[in-house]
């Protein structure tokens, strides 16, 4: 095929890029894989439609510096402190159990050479933060435990990939003294940042802020442009990876009062360039290589899943959290992550790996990527389903004497909320101003030590099982309020619960119709939607606002009960 322009080309790939994303987002798939899957089909190895190969790896470079830039005005250590211990050490012991589990699978058992097997292992122990936190945020699961230690992971592995990047020029076949070639890298590195950061204090407030003085924004955006770019360039000066610079610079403007700003204005750039670099990546893939050999990319992706999954597992229990936990968070991570691509294509950039080596590892990802939405929406049934057949008897049993519990209320108007999150913890709050005794079940082991040394009635485990709740009294409680954002955890508790006392009244928390349905049925006494009772009190506000009679107020917010009751829950009259 001729070369075409490169205005043409580039109006291709993000026409592509916009096909692909919209049918991906139908699909209730994360858009990366509709850029991923749409370069497939206008690369070279199928309808052929862009040639100009050199431009679209500028453009994916531009993409990358801007991912790292953004990635350092977002990242935040205080993400890492939600979850302890865990999102620490945790996540570092992840990265490098994985590494090495990769490692030595891939010398091992496929016989690749030891910069293939060591790049194996370093793309394998990222997972995908896009995919992930999307599929979170849409099951209003963000703030679950296993959420908050899968971001924590997250958030680790997306700072390693600027560790990982700058020891990437080891596996090029560089026959001098490793040790030190390693230690020259890293001292190129850290003079980088001490010149970084000797201009994010000095240089870098004056400059943005005489810019910002003009009130300019198209010569602010301009500013972040070049810096972002310039900090790229100068790293690839050093002898480093354009990766790190953009990084480095993007976390030393975070700490300024400009790092809010520089962030909005720069992110839609970011997207656009991103989707470029996604469907580049994309148009590497050999469809030929993967119809020869789907054996060897399906070997792949069960040994990718496997380890991952098991690593991910044993260090989330390692650290004291229960078995139930430490299924959704391996069920979340074991896909490959976006940043694994940066790796490999420096891989083949360098020579390391060759092409076909790359579409084993884009072939991989992306089933592993596809898989994830699957895996999370059934992590607990298939918990609950495996641990029954296992030991023959009901999940979780074990949890109870993880933890010495606390002494159970003997009240006999006793309120039991299950789930100590952002919505238990206010829900306790209300509980303990009006003078309403109430006994918290959860499942973070250090959210239960806080709870004690506050001297707070809780217990250790999973609300779902019936010896947890017949511990904490449930049969003599008048009521149990349900705050876990898993559907299913919250129907089988309140199956259960219900099953002990069923006298019981419930207040659970609710996000899809379906799951409203199915609770009512069971004689939920009421149901709770998080994003529909902010809606509401956000409309409350705007009518107050608006300067509306009290009467109309109420006529328009009884209107929205009701309609909501029909539409939505459907829940009896009495209600």
């Amino acid at each position: 095929m001729h070369e075409l322009d490169p205005v043409i080309s580039i109006a291709i790939l993000l026409a592509a890029a916009l096909v692909g994303g919209m049918i991906a987002h139908r699909l209730r798939q994360p858009v990366i894989l509709g850029y991923l899957v749409i370069g497939v089909g206008v690369g070279p190895y199928a309808l052929g439609l862009v040639s100009d190969l050199v431009l679209i790896e500028a453009a994916a470079t531009m993409g990358v510096a801007l991912l790292m830039f953004t990635l350092g005005l977002e990242v935040s250590v205080t993400q890492l402190r939600q979850v302890g211990k865990v999102g620490l050490w945790g996540g570092a012991a992840q990265i490098l159990i994985t590494f090495g589990l990769g490692s030595v699978v891939g010398i091992t058992l496929f016989g690749w050479s030891v910069s293939q097997a060591v790049l194996f292992g370093l793309v394998i122990s990222l997972s995908s933060t896009m995919v992930c936190l999307k599929i979170l945020m849409e099951r209003g699961e963000l703030d679950s435990v296993h959420g908050r230690i899968m971001i924590a992971f997250l958030v680790l592995q997306d700072i390693s990939v600027v560790l990982m990047v700058i020891v990437m020029p080891l596996l090029g076949g560089v026959e001098e003294n490793v040790v030190l070639v390693l230690a020259l890298a890293i001292g190129k590195a850290a003079l980088f940042i001490g010149i970084a950061v000797a201009l994010g204090l000095w240089v870098l407030p004056w400059l943005l802020g005489r810019i910002g003085g003009v009130r300019s924004r198209e010569l602010f955006l301009l500013t972040v442009m070049v810096l972002c770019l310039g900090a790229a360039l100068s790293t690839y000066i050093f002898g480093l990876s354009v990766v790190f610079g953009a990084f480095v610079i993007g976390l030393v403007l975070r700490e300024s009062r400009f790092g809010h700003r520089a962030l909005a204005e720069i992110t839609p750039l970011r997207d656009i360039f991103a989707a470029l670099f996604f469907v580049s990546l994309g148009m590497l893939l050999d469809l030929r290589f993967v119809l020869d050999t789907w054996y060897l990319i399906a070997a792949t992706v069960a040994i990718i899943i496997l380890i991952k999954f098991l690593v991910v597992f044993g260090i989330v229990r390692l650290f004291g959290h229960s078995g139930r936990i430490a299924f959704l968070t391996g069920a979340g991570l074991f896909q490959i992550g976006e940043f694994s691509f940066i790796l490999a294509q420096s891989g083949v950039n360098m020579g390391v790996i060759s092409t076909q080596f790359y579409s084993l590892i884009l072939a991989s990802a992306l089933i592993t990527m596809i898989l994830t939405p699957l895996s999370i929406s059934s992590a607990s049934w298939l918990y609950t389903k495996f641990t029954q057949i296992a030991t023959g008897r009901e999940p979780a049993t074990e949890e109870i004497s993880a933890l010495p519990a606390s002494e159970p209320a003997q009240e006999m108007k006793l309120a039991v909320i299950a789930g100590y999150g952002r919505v238990g913890r206010n829900i306790a709050q209300g509980l303990r101003d009006a003078g309403i005794p109430y006994t918290v079940i959860e499942l973070d082991p250090e959210l239960i030590s806080e709870l004690r040394c506050s001297g707070i009635a809780c217990m250790y485990g999973d609300a779902s099982n019936v010896h947890v709740l017949d511990r904490v009294n449930i049969s003599k409680a008048k009521a149990l309020v349900v705050t876990f954002p898993d559907p299913v955890a919250v129907v089988t508790t309140v199956k259960t619960a219900l099953t002990i006392n069923p006298k019981l009244k419930i207040v659970a928390r609710v996000h899809r119709t379906r799951e409203a349905e199915l609770l009512k049925s069971l004689g939920v006494a009421e149901l709770v939607s998080p994003e529909y009772e902010a809606s509401f009190r956000f409309v409350k506000r705007l009518l107050h606002v608006f300067g509306l009679k009290k009467a109309d107020r109420k006529q328009v917010l009884a209107k929205m009960r009701q309609d909501e009751e029909i539409v939505e829950f459907s829940p009896d009259e009495e209600v």
